[in-house]
C-alpha cells in the first residue's frame, strides 16, 4: 500500500535536522508524496525550495508513474493561514496572487487559508479573516486549483462563501472536525474531508461518526505534523509517519479493507490534486 500525507508543514523548523533522514523512512513505510501547505508570505520560498529536484510538479509526477519509483516526492501549496494575518494588508494578497501566477507549474494547491473564529473573537479580525479567505478561494478559482481549508469554529462562516465562489478544482477540509451533518454538506458541494489526528481521540465521537457514515471518497489522509498530535503521542512533535497510525485508525472505524481504503484515498488525492478537470 502506498500513502500521501495530503497536509504537513515539512519546512518548521521540527524538521530541519532530520528532514534527509525523514524523507527516506516516509519512503521505506510507503508515503510516497508528501503535500507541504505555506502559511504566510515569510515561508512561501522555503516551502516552494523544499523539494531538491526542481522539476515541474507534472512533470515529477509523470515520472514517477512512468518508472516506479519509490522516492518521497513533496509538493508545495501557496497561501496564507487565517493565524498570520496581523501584520498583512492587501498588497500582501496581490504579492500572493503574483507569486500564484509565477509559480503556477510547481504548486497544486492555494493554501492554506480559511477563518478560524476563535483567533478572530481574540483579535478582532473576522472581516480581515473574510477578505482574506475570499480572495484566496477566487484566486483558486482562476488558476483553476484546489484549495485547502482551515476552520476552527467557523462552519457556519466558510459554507456561504463556498456556495458563493464556486470553485471549479473544489478542494479540501483540513482536519476536519464536526457534525455528519456539516461532513455532507461539505460533500455536496464536492469538497473532500482531512482525516489525521483527531479521530485517535475516543472524546472526538462527534466527528468519527461522521467519517464512518460518509462516502470513502470523500476522504483524505493527513497529519498536519509538526501539530496535531495523535492521542497516544501527546506532548511531542508529530511526524508525516504517524499518517500509518492515522491510517490504521481510520481502519477500525470504516467497514471496508485496509486495502480498499488506501486504494481509494490514493485515488481521491489523485483526483483533487493531479487530475487537471478543466
Amino acid at each position: 500500500m502506498r500513502f500521501t500525507d495530503s497536509h504537513c508543514h515539512l519546512d518548521f523548523d521540527e524538521f530541519s535536522s532530520t528532514y534527509s533522514q525523514l524523507l527516506g523512512q516516509c519512503q521505506h513505510t510507503g508515503i510516497h508524496r508528501i503535500i507541504v501547505p505555506s502559511i504566510s508570505p515569510d515561508n512561501w520560498d522555503k516551502v516552494l525550495n523544499l523539494s531538491k529536484n526542481k522539476l515541474n510538479i507534472q512533470k515529477k509526477h509523470n515520472e514517477e508513474s512512468a518508472q516506479g519509483t519509490k522516492n518521497c516526492l513533496i509538493y508545495p501549496c501557496l497561501g496564507i493561514h487565517p493565524w498570520f494575518l496581523k501584520a498583512l494588508n492587501e498588497s500582501h494578497l496581490q504579492n500572493l496572487s503574483e507569486q500564484v501566477t509565477k509559480q503556477r507549474h510547481n504548486i497544486i494547491a492555494i493554501g492554506e487559508t480559511g477563518i478560524d473564529n476563535v483567533i478572530a473573537k481574540q483579535q478582532e479580525n473576522l472581516k480581515q479573516q473574510q477578505d482574506f479567505f475570499s480572495y484566496q478561494l477566487h484566486l483558486a478559482k482562476e488558476h483553476h486549483l484546489p484549495v485547502i481549508i482551515h476552520h476552527r469554529q467557523s462552519h457556519h462562516l466558510i459554507m456561504p462563501l463556498l456556495k458563493q465562489i464556486k470553485l471549479g478544482k473544489k478542494g479540501v477540509i483540513h482536519a476536519f472536525s464536526g457534525s455528519y451533518q456539516q461532513a455532507k454538506s461539505y460533500i455536496e458541494l464536492g469538497f473532500k474531508l482531512g482525516v489525521g489526528g483527531t479521530i485517535t481521540y475516543s472524546r472526538a465521537s462527534k466527528t468519527i461518526n461522521a467519517i464512518k457514515r460518509v462516502p470513502l471518497t470523500s476522504l483524505l489522509l493527513e497529519t498536519d505534523a509538526p501539530a496535531m498530535p495523535l492521542a497516544n503521542f501527546q506532548g511531542e512533535a508529530n511526524s508525516p509517519l504517524k499518517l500509518i497510525n492515522v491510517f490504521q485508525c481510520l481502519t477500525q472505524i470504516r467497514e471496508e479493507t485496509p486495502e480498499k481504503i488506501a486504494e481509494q484515498i490514493e485515488n481521491n488525492i489523485q483526483d483533487l490534486f493531479f487530475t487537471n478537470t478543466r
